[in-house]
């Protein structure tokens, strides 16, 4: 099932994130074609951190709260954008792969409401979690699903379930259309997709001027 057609149950955590400044790049809300997705061969040099953020962005404490969603970080693998497609055209690439060994613990980026719990497709197992007016999606998940329900190991994460940031949630797994374990991480603000990169570049901004 597509991202876009995810339930919108479930309220806002306690603090949600907060709203997306001009350098953290949303674009039109498309629907997401699963189907069409490839995903990179060999592990990529980790670049877009490296890439300072507009002023406006750079002010916003509350982007320390959030958790890199991968506890064994190896790379990434495809960025946010326009990459090439299985025809040869260029297709874009909503969110960003983060390569990790497979079983790795994922952990949840921001406090939120399960809004669903994926199955099949290119996703393979996946969660989307709500925090506010965001929406934060996990693909390519070890374990099972169950219905609404998701399990790997000691992890079970139902719909509904609220989480807090940073617990376990789930592991990094080869579900879905992969061509080896990582995780794709998508991040949505009311429609608009976001760049997961300039995401992690406000976090570690704010967790330096403290």
């Amino acid at each position: 099932m597509p991202w876009a057609c995810c339930k919108r149950g479930g309220g806002p955590g306690p603090v949600s994130p907060p709203a997306p400044k001009p350098g953290l790049l949303p674009l039109p809300s498309q629907r997401p074609r699963w189907g069409r997705r490839r995903l990179a061969s060999t592990w990529l040099l980790a670049v877009a951190l490296a890439q300072p953020l507009p002023a406006p962005a750079q002010a916003e404490p509350r982007w320390r709260r959030g958790v890199f969603p991968v506890v064994s970080f190896f790379g990434y693998t495809s960025h946010f954008g326009l990459r090439a497609g299985p025809g040869g055209g260029e297709e874009p690439h909503y969110g960003l792969d983060i390569a990790a060994p497979l079983g790795s613990p994922i952990r949840n980026w921001w406090g939120g409401v399960v809004s669903e719990v994926l199955s099949g497709g290119a996703c393979g197992n996946g969660l989307v979690i709500r925090s506010g007016p965001y929406d934060h999606l996990y693909c390519h998940l070890a374990g099972q699903v169950t219905g609404a329900t998701y399990r790997s190991g000691s992890v079970v994460v139902r719909t509904g379930q609220r989480l807090q940031a940073g617990e376990l949630i789930g592991h990094v797994g080869i579900t879905g259309r992969t061509t080896g374990p990582h995780l794709h991480w998508g991040i949505r603000y009311r429609g608009h997709w976001l760049d997961p990169a300039a995401i992690l570049r406000a976090m570690a901004l704010a967790r330096q001027r403290g």
